[in-house]
């Protein structure tokens, strides 16, 4: 029979980077049954693979499953080959095409590869809900759609916006929160897990649930973690993710290149450090040094220990001591063609295109703001470097775009 550790101290653990939980009163409940009977809960977590690559953000709701797992509770681990057929319409502001068996399946292989860098293989129930939509008849699906109105689908708040607008609702797409709820009725779920875009879906598992006989699960949202520029959620499409298959040096620059008070939020959602720690680090320890553990613990999550270690002293021989890569690409251009207005310094969005970092000025400002440009291998978020060529000679300076450096000789 499993132990778990105290109710209070398994839901102080479960709460650590939860957004909300419906309701925590039943939470407390179930934990207090499984405690009472060494019975583990069963803990659902859905993953469509409509993408073939995961990033940091794509964690948090993994790591999520991961502390139920260390508690001692059973997670699942469900793959949506039949639901990504259907294409989630989550934040969609129009249908989006459904993917081929095939494109699914390519990109759960890749999925699970990645996914258990996080969770325990041994320890994880994985599903695929074909498993059980396949088995459904014609007569079935009617009695599913019977559980839920048309009123009650309209209530979502991406449905109703594009009801309003009069956009297309694709019949196909109000069979998706039903069977993301079936899938609960099926895995007999306690407790299911999503981010807080997921809330509408979750909470239909809930009255699936009751309407099949069925208690009714919890539902604990977790929150969207924001990019590297600290403002927008974090995105390869913006440019602004720590992919979890990047190679650990560029794992690594990217985390060191977020800002102080980011770094605090990721410590909360990608790492399992307890929050009494992070309280203690805010108060104790040096910013930097802070960064740098975790940029170690998050490499070391995606690498190893090995690789996290290289990676941070790679790091700091490129931007703290001044080093570059042997292999830096180096580039000449002509002062004029960077040089500010009153020509006392160097404009950087030109100096990054004119380097071939940038492919405009408008993308260049746009990195700056996000925090992705370095000059000689400190953070720029300025709009000229204060600095000249000697009239009598050129001069050298280190750009750097995410992980891409260049040495630029500024000719006069």
């Amino acid at each position: 029979m499993p132990t778990f550790p105290p109710v209070d101290e398994q839901l102080a653990y479960i709460k650590k980077g939860s957004a909300e939980i419906v309701k925590e009163s039943e939470l407390r409940s179930k934990l207090e049954k499984s405690l009472a009977s060494g019975k583990p809960l069963r803990v659902k977590a859905g993953f469509d693979p409509t993408a073939p690559d995961l990033h940091l953000g794509h964690t948090v709701l993994l790591r999520k499953l991961k502390h139920f797992q260390d508690l001692g509770h059973t997670v699942i681990f469900l793959i949506g080959d039949f639901t990504g057929m259907i294409g989630d319409p989550t934040g969609r502001s129009a249908t989006r095409p459904p993917l081929s068996p095939e494109e699914i399946m390519r990109n759960a292989k890749t999925y699970m590869a990645q996914v258990f860098k996080i969770l325990s293989q041994a320890k994880t129930e994985t599903r695929f809900n074909s498993e059980w939509f396949d088995k459904l008849k014609s007569a079935d699906w009617i009695r599913l759609t019977a559980k839920f109105t048309v009123s009650q689908m309209l209530e979502r708040e991406d449905f109703h916006k594009r009801f309003q607008e009069e956009k297309p609702i694709a019949m196909h797409e109000l069979l998706y929160p039903l069977a993301q709820g079936y899938d609960s009725v099926a895995l007999k779920a306690d407790v299911e897990l999503g981010g807080t875009d997921q809330k509408f879906n979750l909470l239909v598992g809930r009255e699936m649930q009751r309407a099949y006989g069925q208690e009714s699960q919890v539902v604990l949202t977790t929150p969207i973690i924001e990019g590297l520029d600290g403002v927008q959620k974090m995105s390869k499409s913006l440019g602004n993710a720590i992919g979890i298959q990047e190679p650990p040096l560029e794992m690594y620059g990217k985390v060191m290149s977020i800002s102080d008070a980011m770094m605090w939020r990721y410590y909360e959602l990608l790492t399992d450090v307890q929050l009494a720690e992070i309280e203690k680090m805010k108060a104790e320890s040096h910013p930097m040094e802070s960064k740098k553990d975790l940029a170690r613990r998050i490499v070391t999550d995606f690498h190893s220990a090995e690789a996290a270690t290289k990676a941070g002293e790679d790091w700091a021989k490129q931007f703290q001591k001044g080093a570059l890569p042997e292999d830096v690409e180096q580039v000449s251009v002509p002062f004029a063609d960077v040089a500010t207005r009153d020509g006392d310094g160097i404009r950087a969005d030109r100096l990054l295109v004119q380097a071939g970092l940038a492919s405009s000025a408008s993308e260049a400002t746009r990195k700056i703001k996000e925090n992705a440009v370095r000059v000689n291998g400190e953070p720029f978020l300025g709009v000229a470097i204060n600095i000249a060529p000697d009239p009598a000679g050129s001069m050298s300076v280190t750009v750097q775009l995410g992980r891409k450096i260049k040495k630029v000789t500024i000719n006069p």
